[in-house]
């Protein structure tokens, strides 16, 4: 893929992760709606609600990326430090933001806009909102990290909301194919066919269906023509090695 591509991070923050009691279902839908605007998601980091852990992975990843989504930490109670840690890593306050209060104003009844809640109103000084159309308390982009919700729904519903903040580049398109040969077969040949096109990046996957071994080979680039070059050549490498193409899946775009 072209080397000026946008490349972003996730941090994923919460203990109910790292003890397994909760499973992340955000990585995936993160990662295929960066793709979608040509930002790569180069890495993530699971992390504990630790404020010294989630100051100094934010400052890591916001040097190290063009992007940076914390996913998690950003609710009512006690152990939600995600948004005042953040704050510490960019060395500004935190301040009850008057537009985030009366957004969650028009979604709770009367009376039930404890403090507690408000405290989903107070975001970094100098920080601007993520809209939350499920439960009102916004998400908060603060310069080049967005700190959204670690529920699926709503983090979903704020990600989708910030298609034009993000500038990405062409979409980062996928075609792949699956053989019953082994990686251990093909590898030569699909390094020396990575090696000739650096453009294309080849991944390999091994499986084990129905007690049958085999690999399913990724290829994703920005360059459709590119793409369709290379698959077609790990698909000669497939049939030249005496395997089967099982199946064979191109680009929508």
């Amino acid at each position: 893929m072209r080397k000026n591509s946008k490349k972003a991070g996730v941090i994923i923050i919460g203990n109910e992760i790292l003890s397994g009691r909760t499973q992340d279902l955000n990585i995936a839908y993160i990662g295929k709606n960066l793709e979608k605007l040509g930002i790569i998601l180069a890495e993530v980091i699971v992390i504990p609600d630790v404020e010294d852990t989630i100051i100094e992975r934010v400052r890591s990843y916001s040097d190290k990326f063009d992007y940076v989504f914390t996913t998690g930490g950003i609710g009512p109670t006690h152990d939600d430090i995600t948004t005042a840690s953040i704050a510490k890593a960019f060395s500004v306050k935190l301040i009850r933001h008057p537009d985030a209060v009366a957004t969650m104003e028009g979604y709770y009844d009367p009376g039930n806009l404890t403090e507690a809640r408000l405290k989903m109103a107070d975001i970094p000084e100098g920080a601007t909102l993520i809209d939350n159309p499920v439960s009102g308390a916004p998400g908060i982009q603060l310069e080049n990290v967005f700190i959204m919700a670690g529920v699926p729904e709503i983090m979903q519903a704020m990600l989708d909301g910030l298609a034009e903040r993000l500038i990405g580049g062409p979409p980062i398109l996928t075609a792949s194919v699956s053989t019953n040969l082994t990686e251990s077969k093909l590898a030569a040949g699909m390094t020396k066919i990575q090696d000739e096109c650096t453009e294309v990046s080849i991944g390999s996957y091994p499986y084990f269906k129905r007690r049958k071994l085999g690999v399913n080979i990724v290829l994703r680039s920005t360059d459709k023509i590119l793409l369709l070059e290379q698959l077609a050549l790990i698909t000669t490498l497939i049939e030249e090695t005496k395997g089967i193409v099982i199946e064979t899946i191109t680009p929508e775009t």
